[in-house]
């Protein structure tokens, strides 16, 4: 059966890679887009390299879906002394990618599988298909160099820079959690940066061997642009080749259950403790530095002292929610907790700790104002569970999220939020700014570039995925709407003064709020959309047919870069990691010396 005959009869077997199926935005928006998939009638399967039934997503346990664990051995842990984690999380999806090929002709092997659907490390990627010979799509949430760098775009003073302006190169000295500033670009020594080096290269040159590349926002798609210039689009964001390329990643929103937040909300007695009629601001995220959890702790110690506040007996006993994935084996999930926990005390608030026998917490010493949930001030809750979540978000006296992070990717926590019709305040930038609508910023909304059919007119980094729709303006896809939240620079001032605005809102206006938020999630972040979006780009990519042994320029790039990556492992597993960081900074240096001369242009 050919490709089109395959299509035409409806049925792909797409398999999943994800390299750790936890509990955070990219794993929700993996098992929701396999989820969608499989509604849709193909056969799905999700490879990784962990997932701990106590700490994932419902679906991936239940036997919803089909999740194939490939554990790694003892020698491939996920960091060494807290270091070399990008090293290490290379080395295990390549375990697994073996594993997968090493199956062989069984259902989970290469020959029960029409498609792979590949996020987040690219490292798989030339393997998967010169090796199966099955086409490959790849969804990048973002360029894993700039995450390993720190280093961001200020869209306010940056929204479409030209292809003259080069990446940011700052190193000033990062801002500390507790300020809530902005974060910059870290330092970086020279050993780093050299270990970097060829981390940062093999992440460009495999990404560019994917036969179509995703992404899940137009900021993430400006950013891939911008900073993988070596990889050439065409106007569907599949491969090209070709100089000054026009096209880009095609933009597929990530999309959710709407159907999961329209149920009833159920309290099991554990969950009570964390029900209550007090007015209530909840903040989801990851406990990370990259989150910005702080600027939500320091927005509600101001908002608690306004004079306003404190002449309203029912805003004086507001809460403030702090829940997300928390995992004990990663010590920036436990350093962060110790750092929230010490500021809330600092603050002189009062703080309550909701967890589980099954997720272990360590607490900072000396901290004083724990108290019971019922009382306190902010309550920080761990590895929350899907309930949780629903309580938090479905409750009627929940009145806003607090999303902080700055320049975030995308961003489905405040997509979650209105879909249950609750005000969202988040940073001005980065993904946030495509999903919530603020009547007060439009003014300061960047023009919308013009594209037709996929096509672009003017020039724009970005390609949306308009195969449903043809429309003359990206402006008629995602149309602003009445007010679904505020958007504000992550100043703590100016978040507590819109936490007063929520706070005190007429309930004509909060109602005329939770319809437009359900409205905008209802008709754009759908999971259906998320799974049309999805289907589609599998679709044009098994159209392609099966990967061709020609020797052609690709296929040249994908052996060069495999045996790059085997040389690796060999040279640290013989000679460690100091001199493998020597010859492949001096390759990697030889490699653009030549590259920019023309010797190795092809």
């Amino acid at each position: 059966m050919d490709a089109k005959e395959q299509i035409e009869e409806g049925k792909l077997r797409v398999a999943f890679i994800h390299p750790d199926l936890g509990i955070g935005g990219a794993e929700r928006l993996i098992v929701d887009a396999a989820l969608g998939i499989q509604n849709k009638g193909h056969v799905v399967s999700i490879h990784t390299s962990h997932h701990d039934p106590n700490h994932c997503f419902d679906e991936t346990r239940d036997g919803t879906l089909q999740v194939i664990h490939h554990k790694p051995p003892v020698f491939l842990p996920r960091s060494l002394h807290g270091k070399f984690h990008i090293l290490f999380a290379h080395l295990r999806q390549l375990h697994l990618t073996w594993q997968l090929i090493r199956a062989g002709t069984s259902e989970a092997g290469p020959s029960g599988v029409d498609i792979f659907f590949v996020d987040q490390l690219s490292t798989c990627l030339p393997i998967l298909r010169f090796f199966t010979g099955r086409r490959v799509v790849f969804y990048c949430h973002f360029p894993d160099k700039l995450l390993a760098s720190g280093e961001f775009i200020d869209e306010d003073e940056d929204v479409f820079p030209s292809a003259s302006v080069k990446p940011s190169t700052s190193t000033s000295t990062p801002v500390a959690p507790v300020a809530s500033a902005p974060r910059t670009a870290k330092p970086t020594s020279l050993l780093k940066k050299l270990y970097r080096l060829p981390m940062d290269y093999l992440e460009e040159q495999t990404t560019a061997t994917a036969d179509l590349i995703l992404v899940n926002s137009l900021f993430t798609s400006r950013v891939f642009k911008r900073y993988f210039t070596t990889i050439k689009l065409d106007d569907r964001g599949m491969k090209l080749g070709a100089k000054r390329a026009p096209g880009g990643p095609r933009v597929v929103y990530p999309g959710i259950n709407l159907e999961a937040y329209e149920q009833p909300i159920e309290v099991s007695p554990d969950d009570e403790n964390l029900t209550s009629d007090r007015p209530t601001f909840i903040s989801l995220n990851r406990f990370e530095e990259k989150k910005n959890i702080p600027l939500a702790v320091n927005a509600f110690s101001l908002f608690l002292s306004n004079s306003s506040v404190k002449k309203n007996p029912r805003l004086t006993r507001a809460r403030l929610v702090l829940g997300g994935g928390y995992d004990p084996r990663v010590q920036e999930n436990v350093d962060m907790l110790k750092l929230l926990v010490s500021l809330i005390s600092s603050l002189n608030m009062t703080w309550a700790l909701i967890s589980t026998a099954k997720t272990p917490v360590e607490l900072p010493e000396g901290v004083s104002g724990q108290v019971e949930p019922s009382v306190a001030q902010v309550i920080l809750l761990p590895n929350f569970s899907t309930a949780q979540r629903s309580i938090l978000l479905k409750s009627s006296s929940t009145m806003a999220l607090l999303y902080t992070p700055n320049n975030e990717h995308f961003g489905i926590v405040p997509v979650e939020a209105m879909a249950c019709g609750l005000p969202v305040l988040a940073c001005k930038s980065g993904g946030p700014k495509e999903s919530v609508v603020d009547e007060e910023d439009e003014a300061v909304e960047p023009p919308a570039p013009k594209v037709q059919q996929g096509k672009e007119l003017d020039g724009d980094w970005s390609v949306l995925d308009l195969a449903a729709k043809s429309t003359a303006n990206i402006t008629d896809i995602i149309p602003k709407t009445k007010r679904t939240g505020y958007l504000r620079p992550p100043d703590p001032t100016q978040w507590a003064q819109v936490l007063l605005t929520i706070a005190t809102l007429p309930p004509s206006t909060r109602h005329a709020i939770a319809q437009a938020a359900r409205t905008r999630a209802n008709e754009h972040f759908s999971m259906d959309a998320l799974a049309r979006g999805i289907e589609r780009a599998l679709k044009d990519a098994y159209r392609l047919g099966p990967v061709r042994g020609a020797i052609e320029r690709e296929s040249v790039t994908e052996v060069l870069v495999w045996a790059y990556v085997l040389a690796v492992i060999v040279s640290l597993w013989f000679f460690g990691g100091v001199c493998t960081m020597g010859w492949t900074a001096v390759l990697l240096l030889t490699t653009t010396a030549l590259g920019g001369s023309g010797i190795l242009k092809m």
